[in-house]
C-alpha cells in the first residue's frame, strides 16, 4: 500500500474509515481531485437545518419579548423567558454541531468537507457572542459550503454579506457621518451611537484577504469602513429605525451609507451603493498579498507548520494566474511533490482527532453532545474560536502535557465503549496503513486488554498526527 494513500486519507481527508485506504490506493491524487465539486446534494443532516434568517427572527422575537417584559415590570425579565432564550439558542447550537460532526464522520467526500472546515475557520465567527451560537453552523453551510470550489471573490462576498458576519463584527451599527441618518443626527445633536464601526473592514483586510503584513494602512481601514456602511441585516428592531428589509437577510441600507468616492489601497472607487463595497472586495481578492496569504494558510494546513517556500510561491502564482479560482489551487496543492514528502507532518487539532476517531470506528453518532463536551474539554469547542482570527493551525498551540493527558483520557473513554468492536492492531492497519509504525504496533500488541490496546492506538503518535 502506498504511503500517499495514508496521506490522502489522514491529512487531506478527515481520517480513514476501514476499507477506505484500499480504494484510495489505486490513485490517491485522483481520489482527492474527484471530490472538488463535493457531493451532488447537501449532506442529509445539513439539509435538515433551518435557514439562518428564520433562526435570527426567532431570536429577535425572543429578545423583544424579554424587552417588553422588562419595560412592563420596570425590572429584569422573568427568569422563565431568560431560560427560554437560552434553551432555544442551545438547541440550535447543538443541532448545527450535530449536523457538522455527523456529516464529517459519514462523508465519502472528506477532502471537500475539510475544505469547508478550513474556510469556515478562515472566515471565522465565534459562538461566544450572542446570537452567534444559534447561527454559526448555518453560516458555515450557507456562505462557505457552496463556494469552496469556486472563485475566492464569490466566497469572500458571500461570507462578508452573511448576516452572521455582519452581526458578529457589528457592521449593522456602522453609520456614515455624512449619510442621511448621520447628517440628521448631527443636525439635531443626537450623535450618540452614530458613527463608523471599523471591525468588519479591519478583519477583511487583516484576516480575510491581505494579511497583517499585506501593505494596508489605518487610512485604508477607515476608508473601507466608509465603503461598507449600509451593509446590514433586514428587519432589525431598534426603535423601528431599521425595520425595513427581509428579516434576518442581508440588507443594504442607503440611508446610513457614507456617500461619495472613497480611496482604498490607492485606488478610487466611484461606484454607488452596494456595488462600491463589492468592487473593493473583488480587487482585494486578486491582490498579490491576498494570493500569498491564502497560499501560506493552505500550505500550512495541508502540508506542514512551516511549509516549503517554493510550494507557497507555486500556489500563489497559480491563484493569480487563474484569477482567484480555487479549484486550480487545490489541484496544484495535490499535485505538488512536497505535499507527499512526509507521512506525519501535521499534529491533529482536537477537531481533527475527534472526527478521525469517529471515522476509524465507522461510527456516526446519533447525538453528538458527548463530542461537544470532549472538544470543549480539549480546548476547541465547536464554532467557538474566541476571535475572528479562528483556531490556530500549528502544533505549538495544541501540544503540551496537559493537552496530551486530556486526549489520552478521552481515548480511554472511547475505548471502553467501542474497544470490543475490533482488534486494535487490525484497526491500526486498516486506518493508518503505512503510517502505522512498527513501534506502535509492538506496544499495542502487548496491551493487557482490548480496551488498553484501543487507548494506546488512539493516543499513539501515528494516530495523533496526520
Amino acid at each position: 500500500m502506498k504511503s500517499e494513500s495514508a496521506i490522502a486519507a489522514n491529512r487531506f481527508g478527515l481520517g480513514a474509515k476501514p476499507g477506505e485506504l484500499e480504494r484510495i490506493d489505486r490513485n490517491p491524487q485522483a481520489w482527492l481531485l474527484d471530490q472538488l465539486q463535493g457531493p451532488s446534494r447537501l449532506p442529509a443532516d445539513v439539509r435538515a437545518l433551518p435557514d439562518s434568517a428564520d433562526v435570527l427572527v426567532e431570536i429577535r422575537d425572543l429578545r423583544l419579548e424579554q424587552r417588553a417584559m422588562r419595560d412592563l415590570a420596570d425590572e429584569e425579565p422573568a427568569p422563565d423567558i431568560v431560560q427560554q432564550y437560552g434553551r432555544v439558542v442551545r438547541r440550535h447550537y447543538i443541532e448545527q454541531a450535530n449536523a457538522r460532526y455527523r456529516s464529517a464522520a459519514a462523508t465519502d467526500h472528506p477532502f471537500y468537507e475539510r475544505l469547508v472546515h478550513f474556510w469556515s475557520n478562515h472566515f471565522a465567527v465565534s459562538a461566544d457572542k450572542q446570537p452567534m451560537p444559534a447561527v454559526a453552523g448555518l453560516y458555515e453551510n450557507e456562505a462557505v459550503r457552496p463556494n469552496v470550489s469556486g472563485n475566492f471573490a464569490d466566497l469572500l462576498i458571500a461570507c462578508e454579506q452573511h448576516p452572521a458576519m455582519i452581526t458578529y463584527l457589528d457592521n449593522q451599527r456602522s453609520i456614515g457621518p455624512n449619510s442621511t441618518l448621520g447628517r440628521r443626527a448631527n443636525r439635531f445633536g443626537r450623535d450618540r451611537n452614530i458613527g463608523l464601526n471599523e471591525n468588519l473592514a479591519r478583519e477583511i483586510l487583516e484576516l480575510h484577504t491581505l494579511g497583517v503584513d499585506g501593505g494596508y494602512t489605518q487610512d485604508d481601514v477607515t476608508s473601507f469602513a466608509r465603503v461598507i456602511t449600509g451593509w446590514s441585516v433586514g428587519g432589525a428592531a431598534e426603535n423601528g429605525r431599521f425595520a425595513e428589509g427581509t428579516p434576518g437577510k442581508f440588507e443594504f441600507r442607503e440611508m446610513i451609507h457614507e456617500p461619495g468616492d472613497h480611496r482604498v489601497l490607492g485606488k478610487r472607487y466611484p461606484q454607488s451603493g452596494i456595488n462600491q463595497g463589492e468592487a473593493v472586495l473583488r480587487d482585494l481578492a486578486l491582490h498579490p498579498s491576498t494570493a500569498r496569504f491564502l497560499a501560506t494558510k493552505l500550505a500550512t494546513h495541508f502540508v506542514a507548520d512551516e511549509p516549503p517556500p517554493e510550494l507557497v510561491d507555486e500556489l500563489a502564482a497559480t491563484y493569480l494566474e487563474q484569477g482567484g479560482e480555487l479549484a486550480p489551487v487545490y489541484e496544484a496543492l495535490v499535485n505538488a511533490d512536497p505535499s507527499w514528502a512526509f507521512v506525519h507532518s501535521k499534529y491533529k487539532s482536537p477537531h481533527d482527532f475527534v472526527i478521525s476517531t469517529l471515522r476509524a470506528f465507522d461510527h456516526v453518532p446519533d447525538d453528538t453532545r458527548f463530542i461537544i463536551g470532549a472538544l470543549d474539554l480539549m480546548g476547541q469547542a465547536p464554532f467557538r474560536p474566541g476571535s475572528p482570527a479562528g483556531w490556530p493551525d500549528t502544533a505549538a498551540h495544541w501540544g503540551g502535557a496537559d493537552a496530551l493527558y486530556k486526549r489520552i483520557e478521552w481515548s480511554n473513554t472511547v475505548a471502553r465503549f467501542v474497544g470490543s468492536r475490533a482488534n486494535p492492531v487490525d484497526l491500526g492497519d486498516a486506518v493508518l496503513g503505512p503510517a502505522f509504525s512498527a513501534a506502535s504496533r509492538k506496544a499495542i500488541s502487548r496491551a493487557e486488554s482490548n480496551v488498553q490496546g484501543m487507548t494506546l492506538l488512539l493516543a499513539s503518535p501515528d494516530f495523533q498526527r496526520r
